[in-house]
């Protein structure tokens, strides 16, 4: 089994107050979770109006399938337009 883990820093210079941020925040959280079947939270500068910080993480039976699944859901995020991405690190382990 391998366990991965993405973290999303997230920039959205659109937003100006916290009710703007969460709105964009969920609408991310929530396509990615039902289009990646992973699980996503907000894990970092809850405070702040314009930043972000998610994490991503999945499970499967090779290293390729997790870090592949990581990739495509840090392509969807960049994609979908509504924030800008910072960075993106991940990391696969074999407990």
């Amino acid at each position: 089994m391998f366990v991965g883990a993405l973290m999303i820093e997230l920039h959205m210079p659109q937003c100006r107050t916290l009710k703007e941020k969460r709105q964009v925040v969920k609408s991310i959280i929530d396509r990615t979770r039902n289009r990646f079947n992973v699980a996503v939270a907000e894990v970092d500068n809850q405070d702040l109006w314009q930043l972000c910080s998610l994490g991503v993480t999945c499970v499967g039976n090779s290293e390729y399938a997790v870090r592949e699944m990581l990739n495509r859901v840090d392509r969807s995020v960049r994609a979908m337009g509504k924030a800008e991405v910072l960075e993106s690190p991940m990391f696969v382990f074999r407990p």
